[in-house]
């Protein structure tokens, strides 16, 4: 149990490192909420290496931590409602066993802007917000492509399961 604890906490490193690290990268689109998704990558590896329990609480713990440390509470509402959704849309996909790491990863990025989206509306009051679907939708498709695509790869090396 003291080794995968042990894990666990270096997962949860790797994955607010991501985070800050994607706090320094700007993005050219002007549009809030387009991110690359590089903590997302931990999540996954974790979905297809360890399980669902674990990847589910690195991710909700590595949201409240790096919303403490390099955001806000709105930041962590958006994020919480975004990695939720995205986790339950990638589970789901997952389980049904016809659809590989990069599909999953793929579908986790579009639903993690529609969670976001969804949260914004009920945040501001009026659907005015989902202007920004379109560019959104792209976004969340093409770094989950992105991100699923280094996920698949990490898994194919490290042999498909990190052993405790």
């Amino acid at each position: 149990m003291k080794r995968k604890t042990a894990y666990m906490g270096l997962f949860l490193a790797l994955a607010l490192i991501c985070s800050y690290i994607e706090t320094l990268i700007p993005l050219p689109v002007g549009i809030p909420g387009v991110k690359l998704g590089l903590a997302n990558l931990v999540t996954v590896l974790l979905l297809y290496s360890i399980g669902a329990k674990e990847a589910f609480w690195i991710s909700v713990l590595r949201i409240l931590l790096s919303g403490f440390l390099f955001g806000n509470a709105f930041g962590i509402l958006y994020s919480l409602s975004g990695a939720l959704f995205s986790f339950l849309v990638m589970l789901l996909v997952k389980k049904t066993g016809r659809l590989g790491c990069v599909s999953v990863s793929t579908a986790g990025g579009i639903f993690h802007n529609i969670g976001q989206l969804g949260m914004a509306v009920l945040v501001a009051g009026n659907a005015a917000v989902l202007y920004y679907f379109p560019v959104l939708l792209a976004a969340g498709a093409l770094t989950g492509f992105v991100i699923g695509i280094l996920a698949q790869e990490i898994i194919i090396r490290i042999g498909g399961r990190i052993h405790f």
